[in-house]
């Protein structure tokens, strides 16, 4: 019998459903993977912005994790918001022991402005979990904090990605570029080569969980064993389709559609 592909996403929550966790477990099951989650932090947003977060206590994130890779298989996982650096301790310890593909959105701020990490936490992550990553997948902005340049031009995204991974350490880096003008490029550095990956920019404001679930259809794909390549190229197409055919929800920047991708497209990709 074929193993079903398995993948855990480790994030907060999201009850308006654009981001976070059920963003990853939608992105998950559309995809055909079959997704599991451990929650790191209760989020009260929507559309509008973040109104309050009630933080795991670092035990019962530990039992989370415990219980499910005790139990279940884990092909890939995916790190969202992690917001303390005890909670970081303990997935860390965790996380050695496991034997799976590890992408990492390393989630500062949501989308609105409001900040989802606490400082002290923010250099945990870049000096003591970016080398555990296969993958982390920053837009400007963290990238910018990652690397401590500044970056406006396409080539200051290529030397932010070699940065990330020569100097800090990261498996492979993938630095979006939706916060430029012009085309949708991102580019993927693995240690050895530069990739380019574009597509048209689809003037929308429904963004809402954009990064969520680009770096959770990653995490799917390399779930199936696609190769690091092409589990971005098919999560770059996943993600501009569920843009293009956003819902125009709540009163902010609406969610993207998670089952934008049709059936007989997805079946290419087996």
């Amino acid at each position: 019998m074929k193993q079903i592909p398995c993948a855990l996403t480790i994030a907060g929550t999201d009850p308006s459903g654009g981001a976070g966790v059920q963003a990853d477990l939608k992105t998950f099951q559309e995809l055909k993977v079959y997704g599991m989650s451990a929650i790191t932090s209760i989020v009260a947003q929507n559309t509008t912005g973040v109104r309050d977060v009630h933080h795991i206590p670092v035990e019962m994130i530990r039992q989370q994790l415990q219980s499910v890779s005790e139990d279940m298989p884990i092909h890939a996982l995916k790190t969202g918001m992690i917001a303390q650096k005890n909670m970081m301790e303990a997935f860390k310890e965790w996380l050695e022991k496991v034997d799976a593909f590890y992408v990492m959105d390393p989630v500062m701020v949501a989308q609105s402005g409001d900040p989802l990490i606490e400082s002290e936490s923010r250099e945990y992550l870049k000096k003591q979990l970016l080398p555990l990553t296969t993958l982390v997948t920053p837009n400007i902005p963290e990238a910018e904090h990652l690397t401590g340049e500044t970056i406006e031009t396409e080539e200051d995204m290529k030397m932010a990605a070699k940065h990330i991974v020569t100097d800090l350490g990261a498996g492979a880096a993938l630095v979006k570029g939706g916060h430029l003008n012009g085309k949708a490029i991102d580019y993927l550095f693995d240690g050895s080569r530069i990739q380019s990956f574009e597509t048209e920019r689809i003037d929308s404001a429904n963004t809402h969980g954009t990064g969520c679930t680009y770096s959770a259809a990653i995490t799917a794909n390399l779930s199936r064993g696609h190769s690091l390549g092409k589990a971005v190229e098919e999560a770059k197409y996943y993600v501009t389709e569920a843009i293009r055919y956003s819902f125009d929800l709540g009163k902010g920047n609406g969610p993207t559609n998670h089952f934008a991708v049709r059936e007989e497209v997805f079946n290419k990709w087996l």
